[in-house]
């Protein structure tokens, strides 16, 4: 056999091992053979990575994880502040705390998802199926890990799998009670509580983690949340693990689609530029994961879960004369409530099985997944003095129901190679109901299969290269597929990915590079010739480029990393926008990381975040609109770099203390664009205390 691939040293990173530059081949937890997860105190959740030494071997894509340690590195206020030092990935804000999720992978533009976003195996966006995914982000104070995969191992995960998998790990909390605490600019003040204890035999426990957080906001973009997740697990025998999880989340924000006018940002305006909107979310949700071990080379992990989320959101019209004649938006008494609720449900199972068909090592994995998805839509005309009821003039509900089934299976060719042919298959329909007006309803559906292969190839015993190719589809939604209540006869949005990339361990260096390529023969976009359609399968796209990362142990506790995302192309390839650049798709993505850990418990960070430009709309309109007529959302997003400096001191066993200067230069940036500009923080402290009690 040969030896594993290494692993840098974590101690000796400024960002606690190199998997945040990307450059990780395995960050190692060995599970000890006949130990169950409750014991160790681990529900059985479905991981995309895993974090079993080999596990991340056996991927055929590129692979990043983030620990817990790197997180807390980092002092984040919110998830972006993590995904963006990963390569390959571009997060946009709309304010610190990344309420709304903005996420594009590899070119992928970020103001629309293309990419899974998962919590311990569960898909989170609202609306997977019928639309609107991005209405719920994950806090990050209640995570432990963070796996990203992307590839061809990504098939076995769907729907919208283009870019990649992000798998949020919960915290399971360790015996006892630990406490967190921060305050910060903009009046921001957030408490962490952690509790969780088991039995004398180690067969069952339970914890909680809750978090409550209220903060000014920068340009009084204020809000108070609230997180609440319970965990319970418990071994029944030797064989079999179950697992509860229920989490709780709640969020009034005072934030808005509306940005500064053109004229207040240059002028440098800091307030809010829509001071009594506010967006409304609360999320209920709950799992039950079990998992049966059948032998020695078999083992079945099985998921139920359920989700509600609400979304109410309730913005004052504008006088768009008057806007224009101050330089501001004005606004009116009428007030109108965008207020959504989502639902889920799904159950999926998953069987891995070892064997030794053709006399070679073998891996099998199938999968099979149900989910329904609902969701109920109205618009509230109101008027202030009518607090926020009046006539509901839209009243929208969408439903989707899908089946999804998969397998592959990695045959080890000799102890070098390993290949992995898969094929997923998707079956789907949609349906919507208009209960206002023209009252109807109408309904479609689609099967998508999709075939992929990938390979893995040990070069040395520390540098293996992998690749893969594989189709990936992300559905259109019900607001598009059964637009004016009309059949659009649209298939799901299909890409060819290719990949191919090299990772490795050479002395105090880990590096990790991939090439890759996603072609769209089918993007949805509007303006059909056909009178009747307004939806088409017209539009193709090409991404490409490639990723490098880097992780330098520089002796004396110094450390080094840093990655860098290359997409020369991104590009419309058909239709009116032919030869433009997908928006928020910069071309170039960098992170460097310098970091300094003390025998004596201190480590300090100095990182640097560097988003090339990127454009707000399709049109690769150049120049920011000056006045407020049809709202202001396209225009070039100039280049910017930030940089941070963290540090944290741990006192002993229970008590650390920590702070940080974020946005350090103090650079005034542009971080999206809607109806106006929405303005990056300016420079903020942070400081806080970590205690076991």
């Amino acid at each position: 056999m040969r030896p594993p691939l290494l692993h840098l040293v974590a101690g000796n990173s400024l960002i606690v091992g190199a998997t945040l530059a990307g450059a990780t081949l395995v960050h190692a937890a060995v599970t000890i053979p006949g130990t169950s997860a409750a014991r160790a105190g681990v529900i059985p959740v479905i991981e995309v990575i895993g974090e079993r030494e080999g596990d991340v071997r056996k991927q055929t894509g590129t692979v990043n994880i983030v620990t817990r340690e790197e997180i807390e590195t980092l002092m984040p206020i919110s998830n972006d502040d993590v995904l963006r030092r990963i390569p390959g990935v571009n997060a946009v804000s709309e304010e610190e705390t990344s309420i709304v999720s903005n996420v594009g992978l590899r070119g992928l533009s970020a103001s629309e998802t293309k990419s899974l976003i998962l919590e311990d195996g569960v898909p989170v966006a609202p609306g997977l199926f019928i639309g609107n995914e991005r209405y719920f982000n994950p806090r990050i104070q209640r995570m432990e890990r963070i796996e990203i995969l992307k590839g061809s191992a990504s098939l076995r995960y769907g729907p919208s799998t283009i870019g990649g998998v992000v798998n949020y790990l919960t915290r399971t909390p360790d015996d006892g009670v630990a406490l967190s605490a921060r305050a910060g600019s903009f009046g921001t003040w957030e408490t962490t509580l952690e509790a969780g204890g088991r039995t004398r035999s180690g067969e069952a426990f339970g914890g909680v983690v809750a978090t409550l957080a209220t903060s000014d906001g920068f340009m009084d973009k204020g809000y108070d949340m609230k997180d609440v997740l319970a965990k319970t697990g418990i071994a029944l025998g030797d064989d079999h693990m179950l697992g509860f999880k229920f989490s709780y989340h709640e969020n009034e924000a005072d934030i808005s689609y509306r940005g500064l006018l053109l004229g207040d940002y240059l002028a440098g305006a800091d307030y809010n530029p829509a001071p009594d909107d506010q967006y409304l979310t609360d999320r209920r949700a709950f799992d039950i994961n079990h998992q049966w071990t059948i032998g020695e080379n078999a083992t079945l992990t099985s998921l139920v879960y359920w989700s509600d989320i609400s979304r109410d959101y309730w913005r004052y019209d504008v006088n768009t004369p008057a806007s224009n004649a101050a330089g501001r938006w004005v606004y009116t008494d009428t007030v109108t409530g965008n207020n959504r609720s989502f639902e889920r449900f799904g159950a999926e199972s998953r069987l891995v099985v070892s064997h030794g068909l053709f006399g070679l090592q073998n891996e099998t994995e199938l999968g099979v997944r149900m989910m329904r998805e609902e969701s109920d839509d109205t618009r509230i005309r109101a008027t202030r003095a009518a607090d926020r009821t009046g006539i509901n003039d839209r009243h929208i509900q969408d439903s989707a129901e899908s089946v999804a089934a998969y397998v592959q299976n990695r045959f080890a060719i000799g102890e070098r190679l390993a290949v992995t042919p898969g094929l997923r298959v998707e079956a789907y329909e949609q349906t919507r109901k208009i209960l206002t007006g023209a009252a109807g309803a109408e309904s479609t559906d689609n099967v998508e299969v999709m075939p992929g292969v990938g390979a893995t190839y040990d070069v040395l015993p520390d540098a293996q290269l992998y690749g893969g190719l594989y189709r990936a589809f992300s559905p259109a939604s019900n607001g598009v597929a059964l637009d004016g209540l009309t059949d659009q006869k649209l298939e799901g949005e299909r890409s060819d990915n290719y990949e191919i990339g090299l990772r490795g361990v050479a002395g105090r260096v880990n590096y990790e590079v991939a090439l890759f390529r996603m072609d769209f023969d089918n993007q949805v976009v509007t303006g059909n010739s056909d009178p009747t359609l307004s939806q088409s399968n017209a539009g193709k796209t090409l991404h490409q480029g490639g990723e490098l990362s880097l992780g330098v142990d520089l002796g004396a506790g110094f450390a080094l990393d840093g990655n860098l995302t290359w997409v020369p192309t991104s590009e419309f390839r058909s239709g009116v926008n032919s030869g433009n650049r997908i928006p928020y798709s910069p071309e170039l993505l960098a992170n460097l990381a310098l970091g300094y850990t003390s025998e004596f418990g201190l480590k300090v960070s100095l990182l640097a975040h560097h988003r090339g430009s990127q454009y707000g709309d399709p049109t690769n309109l150049r120049d920011i609109p000056a006045n407020a007529a049809g709202g202001i959302w396209g225009g070039k997003l100039d280049a910017y770099t930030l940089f941070d400096l963290t540090s944290q001191y741990t006192v002993n066993d229970r008590w650390t203390v920590f702070g940080a200067v974020k946005n350090l230069a103090d650079k005034r940036y542009i971080t999206g664009l809607r109806q106006g500009i929405y303005v990056g923080p300016e420079r903020a402290f942070e400081i806080g205390a970590r205690v076991r009690l």
